[in-house]
């Protein structure tokens, strides 16, 4: 089945379909841009795909620079090389290329482009973003080349302080980039290892969403009908990577993701965040290892929920059991590895680990407040693969 083409305003201007990448041009321009900044990650950076991305933007009197020089977990050293590429370039607006590393590092240097203040000032706290200089922004059209983060349509970055070992959040509102374009085609080289982490990590934005205490019925609506496109359409995308209509449905349902999580992420993306920091891991595939030993733990609060949600899905056991059941198959399918110790994370840090969780914004959603002690405890058993 061919994808359609759809254009959809909410929560931004998104250009979804095959093709839809030779928009672009006509898209920066319809935001003032006349010397854009393509923002990606290295592993991209060499691709036809954003070569010819800037051809596109070249033909159309659109003279593209490119900055590449991100890690996986985006740093704020990251962010200030880019910001002088920008400056130097006399770049007037930002194209972001790529994952969630890319848009992160791409959103937070359109943020930076004319700030005087460094970019800690406007950490997602109180009312920090009150600081940002609008003026001093530049508009974004974002390109995800994976489907997970949904960090096109965030208002957010998440960008690692090195100094401190600790994932930050930068916030603002006007960080939405302006136009997305959901181009599946863009993703079909997506190797099957990462196609599999990232669908997983927009598994765990939509599920978070919706087991968070925090009212916001919209939100609610939106993660369960992601969760049902990546019930359906994952495992087809693992399986075969060309396969558009799953490739597509996957990008819609990492939007959605993202857009739901306005009502708050919880003990999953606690727990990522400083294991991210600390070891450098991929970000989705610690969601996606920890989604059950999380699930495990809030299974009190959310019971009622997950068994609705479980009947919603019409999987084979509407229950708390059935829905684990299913989370537990879907990972051994598609090649997640049960505990973090299959992928070099030891319980050595166990203390530390628990002490960041506690304090990371995403813990204040969580359905239950869990202690330091409590968060290491998720971590042991994530470790060790105890459930």
């Amino acid at each position: 089945m061919k994808p359609a083409c759809v254009n959809w305003n909410y929560p931004t201007a998104v250009k979804v379909g095959p093709g839809r990448i030779a928009e672009l041009p006509d898209w920066c321009k319809s935001l003032g841009m006349k010397r854009p900044l393509l923002v990606t990650d290295p592993g991209l950076a060499g691709m036809p795909m954003v070569a010819a991305a800037r051809a596109a933007c070249e033909a159309a009197g659109l003279p593209c620079g490119l900055f590449h020089h991100i890690k996986g977990n985006p740093t704020g050293a990251n962010v200030d090389d880019g910001v002088r590429a920008l400056r130097d370039g006399r770049h007037d607006g930002v194209i972001a290329f790529g994952g969630g590393s890319a848009l992160d590092a791409a959103k937070a240097i359109a943020l930076m482009a004319g700030q005087a203040r460094p970019l800690w000032d406007f950490e997602d706290v109180g009312d920090n973003y009150l600081r940002v200089n609008v003026d001093g922004m530049v508009p974004v059209v974002a390109v995800p080349t994976t489907a997970g983060t949904g960090s096109e349509v965030g208002r957010a970055s998440v960008i690692t302080d090195e100094a401190a070992h600790v994932k930050r959040i930068i916030f603002h509102a006007r960080m939405l980039p302006a136009v997305v374009i959901l181009d599946p085609e863009l993703t079909t080289g997506l190797p099957a290892k990462l196609t599999a982490a990232t669908g997983m990590d927009a598994l765990s934005h939509n599920l978070e969403a919706y087991s968070s205490p925090f009212y916001h019925p919209m939100a609610v609506g939106i993660a369960v009908e992601g969760m049902r496109l990546i019930k359906d359409y994952l495992p087809r995308a693992v399986n075969d990577g060309k396969d558009l209509e799953a490739r597509q449905q996957m990008l819609v349902a990492s939007a959605m993701g993202a857009t739901a999580f306005q009502r708050g992420l919880g003990a999953m993306h606690a727990l990522a965040h400083p294991l991210g920091a600390l070891y450098d891991a991929h970000h989705g595939m610690l969601n996606a290892i920890l989604m059950p030993y999380v699930l495990r733990a809030n299974e009190s609060a959310i019971d009622d929920r997950i068994v609705a949600l479980a009947r919603y899905l019409n999987l084979p056991s509407a229950s708390f059991k059935g829905f684990m059941d299913w989370v537990l198959g879907l990972r051994e399918s598609i090649g997640i590895p049960h505990k973090l110790a299959d992928i070099g994370i030891e319980a050595h840090e166990a203390r530390r680990v628990g002490e960041m969780a506690v304090v990371d914004g995403s813990a204040g959603s969580n359905p239950i407040a869990f202690d330091a002690a409590g968060y290491a405890a998720i971590f042991e058993s994530a470790v060790q693969g105890r459930l």
